[in-house]
């Protein structure tokens, strides 16, 4: 899972609501017809940051002012639509989150494509501003602020072919190899379209997965849908990286905005021609995402001591620094070892493999979620990662990478490649614009 990283702009907002509110980023403490907007003062839990001034539109019906309490710090939080990127890329981990694929019905083409998410957009803007979707709203959501919701689009290999723009489909988005991990479900992976959810309250995101669905109308059909989560903002005394359902620290190395190259690790130049011409223009300020649903065997890995499942890692469980010593953030030593002559940090540690400077340089940003779908007959838990990664290229980020955790990975015995996709991300949309629209419309 990635480090803290730099967040989208992002503002107070307040509860749902239909009766004049003056907008999600008014920050003035006032009274309008009887409702009250007050200050939202506290802390941010997870983000570490104090949040100033309530905004927003005002709850589903109007209240008392005498009654009106103000919303928590964790509800208050919100994500902007708009901007050079898409929300849920940088934004900071959410604890609820739905990934859903869809493809396009038969008959649907290019036309149908540029409808459905222009009402994808304008439902994920009000959304993420804490508004109502529109008509039909459900009231799920109804009382809750924005939440730090986020809802991300993508497209994937085969939306091209289904809307006729092959030629504008980048080179980036070919298929994944094979790789010798996988037991892949055809049925779970890849599809023309889609949608990453997140947001730091269960309610509030399923209210945007709904509605993302019933958006839908007859242009899509789902094709998939997994659900996940994250330690909830606020859950430990002071901000720090989360754990996965191994119970490892998931995440130090992330690549982080203030990296001087993080842009071009992770996103697409806004001048795709930067990049040698192999990203098309409708790419530009956008991002690759490769889905995967990783199942891990928890019964096996539980049964290995303390000492091995570090080995099996090449850092310390209990806070996620390395077994050359020091903190999380330390420096591993590769080249340390014991008294016996032994390395340190063994040759297929998991941390060892995955390190930049072991792969040319390749990284991306790991942005997951864990998951836990119940039992199967043998009481054994279907339980593990809805891994998230992205970057400017994956045939330079992802693909290498796994590449080399196919060939000996310590911890590859412990788990399960299980579904698995890749998508285009483009850039953010502007004010007035919808998600896509450069491809749909250029």
């Amino acid at each position: 899972m990635a480090d803290k990283s730099k967040p989208e702009a992002r503002v107070s907002g307040a509860p749902r609501g239909t009766s004049g509110g003056t907008g999600p980023t008014d920050l003035q403490d006032t009274t309008r017809e009887g409702i009250s907007r007050r200050r939202l003062l506290g802390t941010a839990g997870a983000t570490g940051l104090v949040l100033g001034t309530a905004g927003a539109a005002a709850g589903y019906a109007a209240a008392p002012s005498s009654a009106a309490t103000p919303l928590t710090s964790v509800g208050s939080e919100q994500v902007m639509f708009h901007g050079k990127h898409q929300p849920g890329i940088t934004t900071p981990m959410q604890a609820r989150g739905h990934l859903i694929a869809f493809d396009l019905a038969a008959g649907a083409g290019r036309k149908e494509a540029a409808a459905l998410l222009r009402r994808w957009s304008d439902t994920a803007r009000r959304l993420m501003a804490g508004e109502p979707a529109g008509s039909g709203d459900t009231d799920v959501a109804r009382d809750a602020g924005p939440s730090s919701l986020t809802v991300t689009f993508g497209f994937g290999h085969s939306f091209f072919a289904r809307t006729g723009l092959e030629k504008q489909r980048p080179v980036a988005l070919d298929p994944l190899p094979d790789f010798s991990s996988d037991h892949l479900d055809k049925n779970r992976s890849n599809g023309d379209l889609w949608v990453q959810i997140g947001a730091d309250d269960a309610l509030v995101a399923f209210h945007a997965l709904r509605a993302i669905q019933k958006d839908a109308g007859s242009a899509a059909r789902v094709r998939w849908q997994m659900n996940g989560f994250n330690r909830s903002p606020g859950a430990t005394a002071h901000p720090m990286t989360a754990r996965n359902l191994m119970g490892q620290v998931d995440g130090t190395r992330n690549p982080k905005p203030s990296d001087t190259d993080f842009e071009k690790r992770v996103f697409v130049p806004g001048d795709p021609g930067a990049d040698g011409g192999n990203q098309p223009a409708w790419m530009a300020n956008g991002s690759y995402a490769v889905v995967r649903r990783i199942r891990m065997l928890l019964d096996d890995w539980e049964k290995l001591s303390l000492k091995a499942q570090e080995e099996v890692i090449g850092r310390r469980k209990s806070d996620g620094a390395p077994l050359t010593g020091g903190t999380e953030t330390t420096e591993m030593d590769l080249e340390k070892t014991d008294a016996a002559g032994k390395l340190v940090v063994p040759i297929n540690a998991h941390a060892r493999i995955t390190r930049p400077d072991q792969n040319g340089g390749a990284a991306m940003v790991r942005r997951p979620f864990s998951y836990h779908d119940g039992f199967d007959a043998d009481g054994v838990p279907d339980a593990g990662l809805l891994f998230i990664c992205w970057q400017a290229d994956p045939l330079r980020g992802f693909v290498p990478v796994q590449r080399k955790l196919d060939r000996g990975d310590a911890l590859s015995q412990f788990i399960r490649h299980e579904a698995s996709g890749l998508f285009a991300v483009p850039g953010g949309a502007a004010e007035g614009e919808y998600v896509g629209q450069r491809l749909l419309e250029g």
